[in-house]
């Protein structure tokens, strides 16, 4: 599925993020796609690239560009916050041109990221003498607002390369058509919420199917598990009530300009009532016109 590009204008996606979460990773996936990539590119900058690139007889059509803490600090001398400002009035002065911005934001968990600093032997660019721990969260604290106003926020966290890769061409492959594009995630409370939600379902409230002998090493892509859960009482009111809310929010939010949508349904083992579920409504959601990503987290975990 694709990220949208709603305008006949260029493209242009912003990579930005927390430090070790993998803007490089996804800035090589856009250029193997085709984008033009620059990389700790000024400020000042960015309106007259993106006037370059949409000047008449431009051979340039898609632009990436990677804002790190690394490159927002040297922008700013020792205040990377003034950079992030600046950062975000770019944005906004480019937003008023003929050109689609995306801003991708990636994160993750203050255990990965120091786990993946001591592996690269590598000084966190906010840290200084601090430990990195304190340079995560000062960037947490200036990325707050940009965080807020990203088209698609994506956890790395429990990601390896190949499935954050696959995350960025489901996002900006170059074929694509109009409309928003959801991303479901269905889990299990017992092995962590996913930190990159818009909105959350939990579906605890239903029977759960692993209290069932022939039904626990099933999971809800098989016909007996779904059968049990769409079977219960309450599940058919429950879809009822969630399909009028997705027909009301889904047009709301592209109103708004919002184009990925990530919606978490959670149940205790994320195995059998959350993949059920997700599926359904993936199916729904697809009635409405918007490209849909299902991704059954932790449907193979015990």
């Amino acid at each position: 599925m694709t990220l949208p590009h709603g305008r006949g204008g260029p493209r242009l996606a912003l990579i930005t993020g927390l430090s070790g979460a993998g803007c490089t990773t996804a800035a090589k996936v856009l250029e193997d796609l085709g984008y033009f990539v620059i990389d700790n590119l000024p400020t000042a900058l960015i309106e007259r690239v993106v006037e370059l690139a949409t000047a008449q007889g431009s051979a340039i059509e898609h632009v990436a560009l990677v804002a790190n803490a690394r490159s927002r600090k040297a922008q700013a001398g020792s205040d990377a916050g003034a950079a992030d400002t600046a950062l975000r009035r770019a944005l906004d002065g480019v937003r008023k041109r003929d050109v689609d911005v995306r801003v991708v934001f990636l994160e993750a968990s203050d255990e990965t990221l120091v786990a993946r600093f001591e592996a690269a032997r590598r000084v966190h660019p906010l840290a200084g003498t601090e430990r990195v721990t304190d340079g995560i969260a000062r960037e947490r604290l200036l990325l707050g607002d940009l965080r807020s106003d990203a088209d698609l926020v994506i956890d790395t966290t429990d990601l390896t390369v190949h499935d954050l890769r696959d995350r960025i061409e489901d996002a900006f492959g170059v074929e694509g058509g109009n409309g928003m594009v959801v991303n479901i995630v269905t889990f299990g409370h017992k092995n962590g919420t996913p930190r990159d939600l818009d909105l959350q379902l939990d579906v605890r409230f239903l029977p759960n199917p692993h209290w069932v002998d022939e039904l626990r090493p099933l999971t809800g892509l098989e016909a007996p598990v779904r059968d049990y859960v769409l079977g219960q009482p309450d599940t058919g009111e429950f879809l009822t009530r969630v399909r009028s809310l997705f027909d009301f929010l889904v047009p709301a939010f592209e109103r708004e300009g919002k184009h990925y949508l990530t919606i978490g349904i959670g149940c205790t083992g994320g195995k059998h009532r959350s993949v059920v579920l997700g599926e359904v409504l993936a199916d729904h959601l697809r009635t409405l016109g918007v490209g849909v990503r299902v991704d059954h987290r932790d449907r193979g975990k015990e």
